[in-house]
C-alpha cells in the first residue's frame, strides 16, 4: 500500500497548470514558505467582489515548495496571478449552475472528506510514533526471512508430463540444460536456458519452491515438478548466503512500512466497530 499522509497532497485539486515555469528561479532560497502575518481567512485579492484569501495562497505556496520550488516573491505573485484566474473561471462555472450539478456535489464531496482524512491521519500517526527500537526490530525479523539460502534457479516448464520426463532423459544423457531449454513455454526465460535467476525458495509456487530447498549445487529433478503453470523440470545451479541490506540504507523504508501498518490496523479497527448497512 502506498498511502500519503500529507495534507498537501489532498488540498487542491489543480486543472491548469499551477505555477509558470517563468515563476521559477535559479537563486537558492532556504527560506520556508512565507506565512502571512494575519488570518488565514484575511482576503488577499477580491476578484469581482468575492475574495481570495491568503490562507488559500499560503497552502498553495507550501505545496509548490514541497514540490521543491524555491519560495520567492515572485512565486507568491505567481501564486495570487493563479488563483486570480481559477476564481475568474469558478465564477463563470457558477454562472452557469455547473456547481449545482451532481458531479461537482461528489467532487467536492470527496475533495472534502480526503481533506479530513489527511488531517486525521497526521494527527493519528504523530500520537502513536514509530521508535527507532520498533524499526531495528522490524528489519531484524525481516531478515530473519531471508532464510539461510538464495538459489540461482533454471526451469524447463512444458503442458505434459511425459514431456517433462522425456527432458530429464535427455538431461540423464548429457544434453545440455541451456539448450534444452528452448523448448520451454516459458516465454520468459526460454532464450536465456531457463534462467530464474537469484531468489529464496519462498519466491516460487508452492510445489516449485518445496522442491528448489532439496536439491543440491548443480543438481536438476529426476521427476517433473507440477505447479499452476504445468510441469518444472528444475536445475539448482548455484546457491549463496543471503546478505541483508545495509539497515543504514533501508531503515526509512522500513519505518514507513511500520507507519502504513499501524494506519490499516487502526482502519480495520474502525471498520470492525462500524455500522455498515
Amino acid at each position: 500500500m502506498n498511502l500519503k499522509l500529507s495534507l498537501l497532497a489532498a488540498t487542491l485539486i489543480a486543472t491548469v497548470a499551477v505555477v509558470p515555469a517563468s515563476a521559477q528561479t535559479t537563486k537558492k532560497s532556504t527560506a520556508a514558505a512565507p506565512k502571512a502575518a494575519v488570518s488565514g481567512k484575511t482576503p488577499l485579492v477580491l476578484v469581482n467582489g468575492s475574495p481570495i484569501t491568503t490562507g488559500m495562497a499560503d497552502l498553495l505556496i507550501e505545496e509548490q515548495v514541497a514540490q521543491g520550488q524555491q519560495s520567492t516573491p515572485e512565486l507568491r505573485s505567481a501564486v495570487r496571478e493563479e488563483l486570480i484566474k481559477r476564481e475568474l473561471l469558478a465564477q463563470e462555472a457558477r454562472k452557469r449552475g455547473l456547481d449545482k450539478t451532481d458531479q461537482v456535489t461528489a467532487r467536492i464531496d470527496l475533495a472534502r472528506q480526503s481533506i479530513l482524512l489527511g488531517l486525521y491521519l497526521d494527527e493519528y500517526v504523530k500520537a502513536h510514533p514509530i521508535s527507532d527500537a520498533d524499526v531495528r526490530a522490524e528489519y531484524d525479523h525481516q531478515v530473519t526471512l531471508l532464510g539461510d539460502k538464495d538459489y540461482k534457479v533454471r526451469h524447463i516448464l512444458v503442458d505434459k508430463e511425459e514431456d517433462a520426463q522425456a527432458i530429464i532423459k535427455k538431461l540423464d544423457a548429457g544434453g545440455k540444460f541451456e539448450e534444452l531449454a528452448k523448448q520451454s513455454k516459458d516465454e520468459g526465460t526460454k532464450d536465456s536456458g531457463g534462467d530464474l535467476g537469484w531468489g529464496r525458495a519462498s519466491d516460487y509456487a508452492a510445489n516449485f519452491g518445496d522442491v528448489v530447498p532439496h536439491l543440491e549445487k548443480g543438481q536438476y529433478t529426476k521427476q517433473p515438478v507440477k505447479s499452476n503453470f504445468g510441469y518444472h523440470v528444475i536445475l539448482v545451479e548455484d546457491t549463496r548466503k543471503p546478505v541483508p541490506p545495509d539497515f543504514a540504507t533501508v531503515s526509512e523504508k522500513v519505518k514507513q512500512s511500520l507507519v502504513q501498518q499501524e494506519v490499516q490496523k487502526h482502519i480495520a479497527e474502525l471498520m470492525s466497530k462500524a455500522k455498515i448497512q
